[in-house]
């Protein structure tokens, strides 16, 4: 484990790449869902569903790792703990990799986050997640 200084920063999402673990990232998103919101548990799920694409390359494979391991991380720049604010890093450093694996998101993951999301929080979320949805699909083709 890097040491706490190491891992202040939420840009430097390459710093978080080992924090990662598939137990962690689920026992987080269980508990903490209905806190971060449809459109930031989306966001953790697409760039999950984007990881587990077996012909994505390294660089995007290591983004989505850094934010998805600062996301489980117990210490953060903004603890998760402090009311209002306290997610704010952690979705800063998740739209900050969303935006920048884009071109790697396609109607399949969505599908698959938006299921996921459904599933978990059990109400009706397109509103919040279309907005998730526009900017990855402006960012995509930008990119393209």
């Amino acid at each position: 484990m890097k040491k706490r200084s190491e891992l202040e920063d939420p840009n430097n999402l390459a710093a978080y790449q080992d924090e990662f673990s598939e137990e962690s990232f689920w026992m987080k998103v269980r508990k903490y869902a209905k806190k971060i919101g449809a459109a930031g548990i989306y966001t953790v799920f697409l760039l999950y569903y984007t990881f587990r694409k077996p012909d994505l390359p390294l660089k995007a494979r290591s983004t989505i790792l850094g934010a998805l391991g600062y996301f489980i991380m117990p210490i953060d720049f903004i603890p998760d703990m402090t009311p209002i604010i306290g997610y704010t890093d952690d979705i800063v450093a998740l739209t900050g990799a969303l935006l920048l694996v884009a071109a790697y998101i396609d109607d399949s993951t969505k599908a698959q986050a938006r299921a996921r999301v459904q599933k978990l929080l059990g109400q009706d979320i397109q509103d919040d997640l279309q907005f998730v949805d526009d900017k990855v699909d402006q960012k995509s083709s930008a990119s393209s």
